[in-house]
């Protein structure tokens, strides 16, 4: 007979936070307080401006930031999308995709697993880094990478905020909205955390229930 599931129990269940790795100090790294990315990423971001208002122009700077937050929003979407709810059918496979995200749904409470880990974040900054230099060149790069990296900064903080705070504000009460839809409702929908428009451009915005839409 399976056991009662009483509300403390299951709060206490979605804020849980087992060991994802069996070397307790390489799990610790697994583990980031969501003021982390704002103290690492801050200080960077600020240098790439500088370093940007110096060979291009402000209107150019301006353009550029804000062209770099918009391919963030879109490689937020489809990280989360193709990436993070990708399930293998092979058991390493199976593995690595709860490492990554698997876990995250399974408790998503814990306050420590809601920001990627740096181990994580600073390859990939890199990546993109040099992807950007590669395709906007030596002057250009360095505004785009970040407004990318701000609006890194900003979805991690977005998804802090909808996992452990109540927002008073109507847009942070529809983003909270939309991510709990896709935590509780459909995980196959609602990719954008900090930028759900995307969701609508392509085709997989939450649905709200049958019994809320004959409202």
């Amino acid at each position: 007979m399976a056991a009662d599931v009483t509300p403390r129990s299951r709060a206490e269940h979605l804020k849980a936070s087992p060991p994802l790795l069996p070397w307790p100090l390489l799990d610790k790294l697994t583990r980031v307080h969501p003021i982390v990315p704002l103290v690492l990423y801050g200080p960077f971001i600020t240098w790439l401006v500088v370093l940007a208002a110096g060979r291009v122009g402000p209107l150019v700077l301006v353009a550029e930031l804000v062209a770099g937050y918009v391919l963030w929003t879109l490689t937020e979407y489809w990280l989360h999308r193709v990436v993070f709810h990708f399930e293998p059918d092979h058991p390493v496979g199976r593995k690595l995709h709860f490492l990554i995200h698997g876990v995250h749904h399974e408790h998503p409470n814990d306050p420590k697993r809601l920001v990627m880990p740096p181990s994580a974040s600073i390859p990939l900054a890199a990546l993109f880094g040099l992807g950007f230099h590669a395709a906007f060149g030596a002057d250009h790069w360095l505004a785009v990478f970040a407004g990318f990296l701000v609006g890194y900064v900003v979805y991690d903080s977005v998804h802090y905020a909808v996992h452990h705070f109540t927002p008073r504000g109507g847009l942070g009460r529809r983003l909270r909205e939309l991510h709990m839809r896709h935590h509780f409702q459909d995980d196959t929908r609602g990719y954008g955390v900090s930028a759900p428009w995307w969701d609508h451009v392509f085709g997989t915005a939450p649905r709200k229930p049958v019994a809320a839409r004959r409202k």
